[in-house]
């Protein structure tokens, strides 16, 4: 909705694309000109809050360095180049190569950037249906997949992701997230800080477990730390004492439930004397939790991108929802529930109360064997499945939003694998570490220029809401939208290369109108449009059991390929890595790589530093600001020292996205101040293979002073 408040000034609402908070904005402009960038208090879902990185939406839409022609390489250099000269280069190349070797030559994938556009997300597997390939990766596979994974097995959907119901709860236990950063993830809630605040104060508690005493866990009743890949042995102990000292409280979720039996039977080797070894935190503390949760009026366990970076990613995700469901607090007001969502869910379309589930492993990845997971296979094999020779090679790439040279494992041997590359294809705003090695690059719009409406978020709020906001400016003259680029791309492939351009009438305003119109509140686009700051659709609200989708109707409390894996967290007992053991963060101005060229992020302290705990400092004879050197997996980094008692003795921090330093790349405040490439001294064959995401938590790496 767009409000004139003189004759040359306006505000616009809109809905922030940046991270999975999605609050609204109020964007004041004068003609062409941002004026300023504030929190929406008419918005029904953020009311007025506002992190540092909505204020950058004027940066990144005034971005320099932001692209906004086409390009195409010729001898080696880019040059810029029409719309139509670049969809001639496309047919030219890409087209031949399919013909020759077949779909599955071509890979794709799609950054996090993806999530917050209808347009490319609700049309990308239509490029994909066109290709006719199986070689699809996603940045899902580096942070969020097992908990989808769990989620599709127990409830039957991959979205079915239960959140905390954090304003009617009495206790919430954490681990390995950090909201007071995020703003939730896989759970959208805006101004966790004054939620948080607000249930502290009538009486609430917070426990956080992390390696590290995050901003939540500083704010929180208590932290315990525990060592870094542990999450598995800590939760194991307090199922475990669930089901020995009698807590189990299953209210109205006991007939909804399969598998009780066959759980409390496999947990039984996991007590807590000997799970403390594997998670460092004792015995005694591992019942108190479990009793706490157990006593609580309204208690919840949420867990997130520390517990899934790790081995047992699909573990610790099933076992939060174990826990949630043996106290009664799953599907119930102050535990962990399901949203409603207006539109796109699958939990309100069908059959209430019963589908067909969730299925892995219909194909599996060429060399790793990689089972696919939610119809995709696990980022960590893209190098691999370049350089190998033989029939289902990829020879073409197409990435879209997406930098994996910075954001995942063995960034430099993707960078040499894209190199190698018949043919490349970026849809990106920034000529960055990873689109410097395309052969076309097609720029996106910028946020501003673009409608917005939620097709995932929705899915994981706390609470249930509509909203859409409309383009604050227009797009520059003959540039297509991103689902008109995706829809042409289908055609060149499908052997249509002048195909005219799709009209509205088969654009995103009309999905969003069909889906609402579908939904479980029968709302219209227009009403939805009408709403200043959209349409609250109320608290959240037991759905048990119409919600489910699960073959049989239930709960499955026990999925095979959950428990026949519990026999590898019995081996891992006996191991315990060497060195140092490395876990990233998060920052509120860093969640993505390319917000590091935003100025309004970008200022303030050194972000990318090692946090190390003063004991460790002090052997290694670390000084503050000094440089510490870093090696695993054969490479060395440097990275300036933070000393820091937030740390774990034993645990060094490293945030992820950094390493704006290769050439090619066109991201000029970024590479002030570069950073080091985290990922760089990670395994790309590490990975838990349930859900195949990559171990990104608790690598051992050796630490020393630089010479």
């Amino acid at each position: 909705m767009t409000q004139s408040t003189s004759a040359t000034e306006q505000s616009h609402y809109r809905i922030c694309p940046l991270c999975e908070a999605c609050c609204g904005l109020e964007v004041r402009t004068q003609g062409e000109k941002i004026i300023s960038i504030r929190g929406a208090e008419q918005d029904v879902f953020s009311h007025g809050y506002i992190c540092p990185k909505g204020v950058s939406l004027k940066d990144l839409h005034e971005d320099p360095d932001r692209l906004r022609t086409p390009l195409i390489k010729r001898d080696g250099q880019f040059v810029e180049a029409s719309w139509e000269e670049a969809f001639a280069e496309i047919h030219k190349r890409l087209p031949p190569l399919i013909e020759a070797h077949g779909g599955d030559t071509v890979g794709c994938i799609v950054g996090n950037p993806v999530a917050h556009k209808i347009g490319l997300l609700a049309y990308f597997p239509r490029l994909v249906r066109a290709i006719g390939t199986r070689n699809i990766f996603s940045a899902s596979s580096l942070d969020q997949i097992p908990k989808q994974l769990s989620s599709g097995l127990m409830f039957g959907d991959w979205n079915a992701v239960a959140v905390p119901d954090i304003e009617r709860t009495d206790f919430m236990l954490i681990l390995g997230a950090n909201p007071m950063v995020s703003n939730g993830s896989l759970w959208t809630v805006p101004d966790y800080r004054g939620k948080a605040r607000a249930m502290r104060e009538r009486g609430g508690r917070i426990v956080v477990v992390d390696p590290r005493r995050t901003e939540t866990a500083a704010q929180a009743d208590m932290h315990l730390p525990i060592k870094p890949g542990g999450d598995a042995f800590f939760l194991l102990g307090l199922v475990h004492t669930f089901f020995a000292e009698n807590w189990v409280r299953l209210g109205h979720l006991e007939p909804h439930l399969a598998g009780l039996n066959a759980l409390r039977e496999a947990v039984q080797p996991f007590n807590p004397e000997r799970m403390a070894p594997g998670c460092g935190i004792d015995a005694a503390t591992q019942r108190s939790i479990a009793r706490q949760l157990a006593q609580a009026t309204r208690a919840v366990v949420y867990g997130r991108i520390g517990t899934c970076t790790q081995r047992f990613g699909t573990i610790n995700s099933w076992l939060v929802d174990v826990l949630n469901v043996l106290t009664g607090n799953l599907d119930r007001e102050g535990g962990a529930m399901f949203t409603k969502a207006a539109a796109f869910a699958v939990n309100t379309s069908g059959t209430p109360g019963q589908g067909r589930g969730v299925i892995t492993g219909r194909r599996h990845s060429r060399v790793s064997k990689a089972p696919e997971v939610f119809g995709e296979f696990p980022i960590t094999c893209l190098a691999e499945e370049i350089e190998t020779p033989g029939p289902g090679q990829i020879k073409a790439l197409i990435c879209i939003g997406s930098n994996p040279v910075l954001s995942t494992p063995q960034g430099p041997r993707i960078a040499k694998a894209l190199s190698s590359l018949s043919f490349m294809l970026s849809l990106d705003i920034y000529l960055n570490e990873t689109s410097r090695h395309a052969d076309v690059i097609l720029p996106g719009l910028s946020p501003l220029e673009d409608v917005h409406y939620d097709i995932a978020f929705p899915q994981f709020s706390y609470r249930n809401h509509a909203r859409f906001s409309g383009a604050v400016f227009a797009k520059p003259p003959g540039q297509p939208e991103e689902w008109q680029t995706l829809l042409r791309l289908a055609d060149i492939i499908q052997g249509k290369p002048e195909a005219p351009l799709a009209g509205p009438e088969q654009g995103p305003e009309a999905l969003i109108d069909q889906a609402l119109r579908a939904g479980p509140y029968g709302l219209t686009l227009d009403q939805v449009k009408a709403a200043p700051g959209g349409i609250d659709l109320g608290a959240l609200q037991s759905r048990m059991p119409e919600m489910l989708r699960t073959p049989s109707g239930k709960i499955e409390l026990a999925p095979p390929m959950v428990l026949a894996d519990l026999a590898h967290v019995e081996a891992a007992l006996d191991t315990a890595p060497e060195g140092m053991l490395l876990i990233g963060r998060r920052d509120v101005r860093s969640g993505n790589s390319w917000m590091h060229n935003l100025p309004v992020l970008a200022k303030g302290p050194e972000r990318c530093t090692l946090l190390i705990h003063p004991q460790d400092a002090a052997r290694l004879g670390l000084a503050q600001g000094a440089l510490a050197q870093l090696s695993a997996q054969g490479t060395t980094l440097s990275a300036p020292v933070d000393i820091s008692e937030d740390m774990m003795p034993g645990v060094v921090s490293l945030p992820h996205g950094w390493g704006h330093d290769l050439p090619g790349s066109q991201m000029q405040v970024a590479a002030r101040r570069p950073g080091v490439n985290l990922n760089a001294l990670l395994s790309d064959s590490a990975r838990d293979p349930l859900s195949g995401n990559a171990v990104l938590s608790g690598v051992p790496v050796q630490v020393s002073a630089m010479a």
